[in-house]
């Protein structure tokens, strides 16, 4: 049985109307997203040995990544054949193997990526490495004429997210970015895009994205890695640098934690704000585009020295567009909201069955605030100032993608068999990374810092801020486009 539409992280799969009504979609929505998942499940029950697609993973194990979820999603495909995994961690591609095994696919074992891309029979490429790693595997499998689904965010910088849209569009490769909040949680975030560009919300002022703050760790102890993980090529293309474990364990510069490092990563503005800057972009129909200013209103100064989490605890950046439209990206101590509703025109209940009479402005999500009235969406529920936001059906829409997918593997899956472009691919993967990456830069230049962008020839009006643009590659690891 296929997965799709998880309606929150803990993965509890709703598929009738009245489920998803009771999750919060409007009946009319709700009906749209139940043929749509009907369609899939037939699909995939119809689907033809004959047109078998042969998967290699490439940074698969480890027991924190999002490598096994992801592959979780595609292993109910009976289409798709895993034959291929790699990880510079030896436990991390034995243990691999190990479930993979149980699940009756016999794979082949690299510690290098491109050994498995050059593996005759591999089709598709997963890329679920850390973010450092993302553009030189996707590229390098697209020119050899592998399609790829890369694990959000698609990239470390800027000037990554040029090639990668430019090697796609040169080799005619299908890519999908993993960000799946365009598809699954029910459609709910689709639905918020969908009201937001119906312009029943009138002229779009404020989209506030509550994406949490990063972890602190102060100074981290150099020790010797494990035996069984390669370091030097853990760490690829960015600077050599010990590798680094804190006396609990908890805290590392590798594998899960290397999110809270810029040397890899960005935080969360681009773990969660890859999500929601995304669903900010869809919403203000700005895909492939993005703002003309950003500004970091607060930047918390993070660990100095090079040896703990340097990403900002707390932050507030604000991007302007061209229309006039904000967007936030925050930590959280968002806008305070009350008088939300649902599709039925009650308020949300808490575990305890309360009502929930205020918004808080912590809540994880992504609040759009018009003219005429106000949506907040979590992958958990959506809420509007007025219950016939949400309850009266959009009609006269020019759909947001052709299809309505319910599940982000199958219609990676899809466009790879008839070569049209997945909901999130390079030009959307793309883009929203790039806004993520400017307000990083922004962050990283201080709190108070204003800069224009120009979203066509993506640069900065500032010299300094155009230097962060792209980084300096290790000797062996050079980006060639």
């Amino acid at each position: 049985m296929i997965e799709r539409g998880n309606l929150s992280r803990r993965g509890f799969m709703h598929r009738s109307i009245a489920a998803l009504t009771a999750a919060g979609l409007p009946l009319w929505y709700a009906q749209q997203v139940h043929a749509a998942d009907e369609k899939a499940k037939q699909d995939n029950t119809k689907a033809d040995a004959n047109g078998m697609l042969n998967f290699g993973w490439v940074g698969i194990g480890s027991p924190q990544s999002r490598g096994l979820q992801v592959y979780g999603t595609a292993k109910p495909f009976k289409q798709v054949k895993h034959v291929a995994a790699c990880d510079v961690d030896s436990r991390h591609v034995d243990r691999a193997a190990d479930i993979f095994a149980k699940d009756k696919f016999e794979v082949t074992k690299y510690d290098d990526y491109q050994k498995l891309i050059a593996q005759k029979d591999v089709d598709v490429v997963c890329v679920t490495t850390p973010d450092h790693w993302h553009a030189l595997v996707a590229i390098a499998a697209m020119k050899a004429g592998k399609d790829v689904y890369c694990e959000k965010p698609l990239t470390l910088t800027v000037a990554e997210a040029l090639a990668i849209q430019k090697v796609a569009k040169d080799t005619k490769r299908v890519l999908q970015t993993g960000s799946q909040q365009r598809c699954e949680m029910g459609n709910m975030f689709r639905l918020a895009a969908e009201v937001a560009r119906s312009e029943r919300l009138g002229k779009i002022k404020t989209i506030e994205c509550r994406i949490g703050g990063n972890p602190e760790s102060g100074a981290i102890d150099a020790v010797e890695p494990p035996k069984e993980l390669n370091w030097d090529r853990w760490l690829g293309p960015t600077p050599k640098v010990p590798y680094r474990v804190s006396k609990d364990g908890k805290k590392t510069n590798c594998h899960y934690e290397f999110r809270w490092w810029y040397d890899y990563s960005g935080g969360k503005m681009t773990d969660w704000g890859a999500h929601h800057l995304d669903i900010a972009q869809w919403c203000l129909g700005m895909d492939g585009s993005g703002p003309v200013a950003v500004e970091a209103v607060e930047a918390k100064e993070p660990h100095k020295g090079g040896d703990g989490y340097n990403t900002h605890p707390q932050f507030k950046v604000k991007y302007t567009y061209a229309n006039g439209s904000e967007v936030i990206a925050t930590d959280g101590r968002g806008m305070k909201v009350p008088g939300l509703v649902n599709k039925d025109g009650n308020p949300r209940k808490g575990r305890d069955g309360k009502e929930i009479a205020e918004l808080s402005g912590d809540e994880n999500g992504v609040l759009i605030v018009g003219e005429k009235g106000t949506v907040f969406v979590s992958r958990g529920f959506i809420v509007a100032s007025d219950a016939k936001i949400l309850s009266e059906e959009i009609k006269d829409m020019k759909p947001l993608y052709p299809k309505r997918p319910t599940s982000h593997m199958q219609n990676f899956i899809e466009c790879v068999k008839d070569r049209t472009a997945p909901i999130a691919d390079p030009v959307v993967g793309g883009g929203s990374v790039i806004v993520c990456h400017i307000g990083a830069i922004a962050m990283r230049m201080g709190a108070g810092t204003k800069l224009k962008w120009d979203p066509a020839k993506h640069e900065f009006d500032n010299k300094d801020a155009n230097k962060m643009l792209s980084r300096e590659r290790r000797k062996g690891y050079e980006l060639e486009v």
